[in-house]
């Protein structure tokens, strides 16, 4: 199945009041394209949404069985967390078991997502520190490999330091492609962002969902990965977040993993598929659409959760609803 474009619709009582255009790929471990839409040979900055596999070098470096950790930090350290008090709290945590502190995270800090922690920081006359920032866990799973293999700390996010390296040998054996070959550039948290064709991306999800073809060393990270984000979701985005419902509603069925500017990513184990997605207006909202119909597309979304996440409603200041987001007929009919 091959079709132009990936369209979600916004719409406002009859009139569709704006259009989401984008492109999508499900792949298979062998690269195979199983459907497509649009150019999928566009290169694409993946952002968060590759998230699984950089953990997959902290994984594999044998820490968490060294430093006592479990599902909850593979999970944080796929998460573009919302800096509720529970990440902030494992991430403070999870550095002191590996001998470090906040003050080693390169990510810099940044407000929480929910206005409600922020209001909790606001009474405390507290300010936001690096463990708050979305990717604290993913750059506290690369300081832990970093301590693991004996290697500096700092500059830890600089493209050629041994963490980097790591990540993008990783990469290039999901991928089947040379990651070192990808144009680069910086992402919010200040690692390198690698331009990644969406075929390419796709086919390291399907990698992850089938590891059949990797080596055991691989395969063994891609399991354990799959398994603590269905098991710890909320670990992986937090409270209401899309991730957070479709990992703990479809354990062992697919793991989702959203990215900044309209990036979406799925590992589908029971279907040996891998899934990407890129909005070219950047809109997450429309992104989130688009996997869920996907989802909806491929038989694995529960019925219980369709009307609400592929057509969700749109509601005014006062909860009247006015509309929905939906993807249009022109894409999946």
């Amino acid at each position: 199945m091959t079709g132009s474009a990936v369209v979600i619709e916004i719409t406002r009582g009859p009139i569709v009041e704006s259009r989401h255009e984008g492109i999508a790929a499900i792949v298979k471990a062998d690269g195979a394209v199983v459907a497509s839409w649009g150019d999928i040979d566009s290169p694409v900055l993946p952002r968060s949404a590759n998230k699984p596999i950089q953990a997959m070098a902290f994984v594999e470096s044998g820490a968490i069985d060294r430093f006592g950790l479990g599902n909850e930090h593979i999970a944080l350290a796929c998460a573009s967390h919302n800096g509720e008090p529970r990440h902030v709290e494992t991430v403070r945590a999870w550095l002191k078991q590996v001998g470090l502190c906040e003050d080693d995270l390169e990510c810099g800090p940044h407000a929480p997502r929910l206005p409600a922690t922020v209001e909790a920081l606001i009474r405390q006359a507290a300010v936001p520190t690096p463990a708050f920032n979305n990717c604290s866990g993913k750059h506290s799973g690369f300081l832990t490999t970093a301590v693991q293999y004996g290697e500096p700390t700092k500059g830890y996010i600089k493209y050629d330091h041994p963490v980097q390296r790591r990540l993008r040998a990783i990469m290039s054996d999901l991928c089947g492609a040379d990651a070192d070959a990808f144009p680069h550039g910086t992402d919010g948290c200040g690692i390198p962002t690698l331009a990644t064709p969406l075929k390419a991306l796709a086919r390291a999800m399907a990698s992850m969902a089938d590891p059949s073809r990797l080596s055991n060393k691989h395969a063994e990270a891609a399991t354990r990965i799959r398994t603590a984000m269905n098991a710890e979701p909320f670990m992986v985005a937090g409270s209401g977040r899309f991730c957070t419902r479709i990992n703990g509603a479809l354990p062992g069925v697919a793991q989702v993993k959203t990215g900044a500017e309209g990036v979406f990513c799925a590992m589908l184990p029971t279907l040996g598929l891998g899934v990407a997605i890129k909005m070219w207006d950047g809109a997450g909202r429309s992104a989130e659409v688009a996997m869920a119909a996907l989802l909806d597309h491929l038989g694995v979304l529960p019925a219980s959760q369709r009307d609400e996440i592929v057509h969700p409603p749109i509601r005014n200041v006062v909860g009247l609803l006015v509309g929905e987001m939906r993807p249009a007929k022109s894409w999946l009919g």
